[in-house]
Formats: structure tokens, C-alpha cells, sequence
């Protein structure tokens, strides 16, 4: 498939590993930062897109650990971040967050806002807004 700069798409629940593959097929870079308010479903997509990039562990949400690492089947790693509990670059230096983009892994990234002075610049976003209770909006860059 063709790489573009931009993609919108409007899906539902049952559309999400469909919505992971678009993903995996339209971004240019390992790291991916996904913007949506709260309960706008940023876990369960990153969860998919966990699932076929080959990670065969539970995934579940870092918000308390703020990192959680994964391999993939082809000893591939995936880092999953939620930095919505981080109050400051400092805070998120302390835990070492720029080491992580250093090492080819994927890293997949909630509440990227919070950190946004140590983000690569080569970054996806994805942004993802609500249509109505069932429906979503999601916008790749």
C-alpha cells in the first residue's frame, strides 16, 4: 500500500483491527503518538496494533507503570506508554523516556501532550474524536 501524509476515517467498535492495519500500513515511523480525550478508546486500538504487530502476551494499559514492554514473535520490542500521570519533562527524564526512542523499538504513546518537548520528531499522530457513542474519527499524520 501507498504511504500518505494524511488519512481520516470514521469506524466503530468492530472495525478496530481493521483500523490497526490502516495504521500499520500509512505510518512512516515506530514511534506513534495517539491524541484523543479520555475514554475516546486510545487503549483498545493500541492493544490491536500491539496484537498484529505479533505481541502473543495480555496487553493491558500502563497507567500506573507508565511503560509496559512487550516482545513480539519475531523478538521485536514494543513499549506502550501513558503518560497521562506524568506532571513534568523532568519527571518523565527521571524514568529515562528519551533511552527508549534510541533502540529501533515501537513505541506507542497516550497523552503524548504531556511530554511533548522530548517526543521524536519523526513521530506519527494519530488523532481520534468522537462521532457519537459508537462511532470514532480517526486521523493519521
Amino acid at each position: 500500500m501507498h504511504k500518505t501524509n494524511t488519512m481520516k476515517l470514521t469506524y466503530g467498535l468492530q472495525d478496530i483491527p481493521t483500523i490497526a492495519t490502516k495504521i500499520l500500513e500509512t505510518i512512516n515511523s515506530k514511534n506513534i503518538l495517539f491524541h484523543g480525550e479520555m475514554g475516546m478508546g486510545k487503549t483498545t486500538l493500541i492493544k490491536e496494533i500491539i496484537k498484529q504487530l505479533g505481541v502473543t502476551d495480555t496487553v493491558s494499559s500502563p497507567t500506573y507503570s507508565i511503560v509496559n514492554e512487550y516482545k513480539t514473535d519475531k523478538n521485536d520490542t514494543v513499549y506502550h506508554f501513558d503518560f497521562y500521570r506524568i506532571n513534568s519533562d523532568e519527571e518523565a527524564l527521571d524514568f529515562g523516556l528519551e533511552e527508549y526512542f534510541f533502540n529501533q523499538a515501537w513505541c506507542l504513546m497516550e497523552w503524548p501532550n504531556k511530554v511533548e518537548n522530548l517526543l521524536p520528531l519523526d513521530a506519527a499522530q494519530i488523532y481520534i474524536t468522537a462521532d457519537n457513542d459508537s462511532q470514532r474519527t480517526i486521523e493519521i499524520k
